[in-house]
């Protein structure tokens, strides 16, 4: 499909985030069954839930516009989430405190690309008046951002406390 309007542009970044959802999905099941931290794996399993609830509205919004969801697949998660692999799922560590810290590090960056992404998409909608689709946005955006708050206070409250004993 060319590009060629803001609508193109549009439902092509709404197709690419809904591919790099369905695979954040996956890599955040796989850090949950991996984090030992009883707050972080209860945030992990918020994050699986709010992921999921992303992927059902961008599958609504797209359908809404007669595009298939799975019209894009996103190489720039698939990038991250390879990093989780390399960095936690396949990494050798000496303390289960250094892995809860470094499950924080990738899925933090997970969540980093998926704020860009809904902010892009709340701005898109805006500009020629799809409210609606705008408003669903800006919900998945806020709870993207609840998560990267708590991963944050999870951080900095005892995991990283605990792994630099």
């Amino acid at each position: 499909m060319a590009l060629s309007t803001l609508t193109d542009v549009y439902i092509d970044q709404l197709q690419d985030l809904y591919s790099a959802d369905k695979q954040s999905l996956e890599a955040t099941r796989k850090l949950h069954e991996a984090a030992t931290d009883s707050d972080l794996k209860t945030a992990l399993s918020n994050g699986v839930e709010g992921i999921q609830k992303g992927i059902d509205t961008l599958e609504v919004i797209i359908k809404s516009h007669d595009a298939d969801p799975d019209g894009e697949f996103c190489k720039g998660m698939e990038g991250l989430v390879k990093e989780v692999h390399a960095h936690v799922l396949d990494a050798d560590f000496g303390d289960d405190d250094v892995r809860d810290a470094m499950i924080i590090t990738q899925y933090q960056r997970m969540t980093h690309y998926g704020l860009a992404g809904y902010g892009c998409l709340v701005a898109f909608a805006k500009r020629p008046g799809l409210a609606d689709d705008a408003n669903k946005l800006q919900t998945c955006l806020d709870n993207t951002y609840g998560g990267d708050r708590e991963m944050t206070r999870i951080a900095t409250g005892d995991v990283n406390k605990t792994a630099t004993a």
